[in-house]
């Protein structure tokens, strides 16, 4: 807490894979982001503080504004760019002026990890009826991952999809709890989820030690 503010998300995305940054846009009300773009989530309270966040750093660098969600405690930013550094600086310059440490941003607690192997057929159909981006074929494993806070997930979303050829299914990365489900052949799915589950840890240990950080 610093200033009267409390950083609950701060993650840096280095490079968006096509599948994440294909569904960000989708779903946003902003600027579309380009594949292999960086960007920088952050979540924060008060709610409507998350504002001048924005202002803060659509002034203060060459970043393009892309998801916005404000909710009765949490607002919640996404600002993405070509060049890391422009997008790290928004980072920093959000941390300055709240007068906070990228270290004091809230621990991720994963909620729900798991794993579905070899889906029935009317499994998949459900799966597939409540998707926002791919399909579930019967005989796929599923991958199921709920978090708080919610924005976590998309840096777990876009290392499973670096680690693995996988489907993305749907992504939630705002609100009390996230949700993350993925799909595709057993092996793969089996290295998507280690690889979502240790960055998670990863953000965890650096939180802790308070070592280490994503802006440099």
């Amino acid at each position: 807490m610093g200033q009267g503010f409390e950083l609950r998300t701060l993650t840096f995305i280095d490079s968006y894979q096509p599948q994440l940054a294909q569904f960000i846009a989708k779903d946003n009300r902003v600027y579309d982001p380009a594949e292999y773009d960086s960007a920088l989530f952050i979540e924060i309270a008060p709610a409507m503080e998350i504002h001048h966040m924005i202002d803060l750093a659509l002034k203060s660098t060459k970043v393009r504004l892309g998801s916005v969600v404000t909710e009765r405690q949490f607002g919640l930013l996404e600002v993405h760019g070509p060049d890391q550094g422009e997008v790290r600086e928004a980072g920093k310059a959000i941390l300055r002026e709240a007068g906070l440490n990228e270290n004091d941003r809230s621990e991720v607690s994963i909620l729900t990890n798991k794993i579905i192997r070899g889906v029935e057929q009317d499994h998949a159909i459900f799966f597939t009826g409540t998707s926002r981006g791919n399909m579930v074929q019967a005989g796929e494993s599923v991958f199921i991952l709920e978090a708080t806070p919610a924005a976590y997930l998309s840096i777990a979303c876009n290392e499973a999809l670096k680690a693995a050829e996988i489907k993305l299914i749907n992504i939630q990365p705002y609100g009390a709890s996230g949700r993350l489900i993925m799909s595709g052949k057993e092996s793969e799915i089996d290295s998507a989820a280690e690889a979502a589950v240790r960055i998670l840890e990863q953000l965890n240990e650096m939180k802790k030690k308070r070592s280490g950080a994503q802006l440099n």
